[in-house]
């Protein structure tokens, strides 16, 4: 059967994802499926890496690795011809309506952008803490609350933030202490005054090291001498947003730092889309799959519009009434 796209300029694809992460993934199923001319650009540094279990993602009762949704991901993409490449986008400019994008192996050029990029929360500054990451320390009680019931936890943060994790995981355990790391509190007086109120204690000093076991959490040796027997650690330190390539096309960012969307996914800037934990989103991989479908739905709906006003559609239609069987046969009624 001919395509629409099989008419295009094959120099010119449809739709460029810029992530291979869960919402990358997620919009390019939806554009396989919608048959959209789609190239999924893929740096390799999806955070969906960092989880050996993921407990809350729908249809998985018994949890699935981040590593993977991912190979799950792409190759449910694969098999609605969506193309794949390896590259890190180093710039993007404009040109009569499309987009150019600067790669360090190549350059691309589309006419429709979807922004999956991401976020990077920032481990905490402590020796020994990266072999843990996703197995024993964790960024987010939403995601990982459950996993630590009744084991002995540490936030590591000196801020509101901490001391709010610190009371929302005595939903899970009884034993939660903050460690600032050497900081000094930045908590508000409220926030001071609710860690006095439900007992929780902290330790100022500075953490040397953490002492684990085959990626296992066992306890924070601190600069007193004190060793703090723990089996958890959850930190606030805080995260980066890869939002360099929104910036330079002029998107608007919120006020923590995260591109700004409407429900469609949209940004500021049009024909230029964002999905994931790069918008002001929950950072939940659900969420940021959910979002994927949301701003591959809008795209192909743009591009169908698109293709009404500059006649596009009937064009593909002259070729379609030419070359194939357009019209059902009829049978005689015997």
């Amino acid at each position: 059967m001919i395509q629409h796209k099989d008419l295009d300029d094959p120099q010119t694809r449809e739709v460029i994802v810029i992530g291979g992460g869960i919402a990358g993934l997620s919009a390019a199923i939806y554009l396989g499926r919608s048959q959209r001319d789609t190239l999924v650009l893929d740096s390799g540094h999806s955070m969906a890496k960092w989880e050996p279990v993921v407990g809350n993602y729908l249809g998985f009762p018994d949890g699935v690795s981040g590593e993977d949704l991912l190979k799950f991901g792409r190759q449910q993409a694969e098999r609605h011809d969506v193309c794949f490449a390896s590259d890190q986008i180093e710039g993007i400019q404009r040109d009569n309506g499309d987009f150019v994008l600067r790669g360090k192996k190549q350059s691309y050029r589309a006419k429709r952008l979807l922004l999956a990029t991401g976020i990077f929360h920032l481990p905490p500054e402590i020796p020994g803490v990266k072999e843990c990451l996703g197995h024993s320390m964790f960024f987010c009680k939403d995601c990982d609350g459950f996993r630590v019931r009744e084991k002995r936890i540490a936030i590591c943060g000196a801020n509101n933030e901490a001391v709010e994790y610190a009371l929302g995981m005595l939903l899970y355990s009884a034993c939660v202490v903050v460690a600032t790391n050497g900081e000094e509190p930045r908590w508000s007086k409220q926030h001071a005054e609710w860690i006095e109120e439900y007992d929780i204690p902290v330790h100022q000093e500075k953490i040397l090291d953490v002492e684990h076991r085959e990626r296992q959490i066992l306890a924070l040796h601190l600069e007193s001498g004190l060793s703090v027997r723990i089996d958890n650690i959850f930190t606030t330190r805080g995260d980066v947003f890869h939002t360099d390539l929104a910036e330079s096309l002029g998107a608007k960012l919120d006020e923590d730092g995260q591109i700004e969307v409407d429900h469609c996914m949209r940004t500021t800037v049009p024909k230029v889309y964002a999905a994931g934990c790069v918008t002001p989103a929950n950072c939940q991989m659900i969420i940021a799959a959910g979002q994927g479908a949301a701003a591959a739905q809008a795209i192909n709906r743009d591009l169908f519009e698109e293709s009404l006003q500059t006649h596009g559609l009937r064009r593909f239609r002259e070729v379609q009434l030419a070359a194939e069987e357009t019209v059902p046969e009829v049978a005689e009624k015997g």
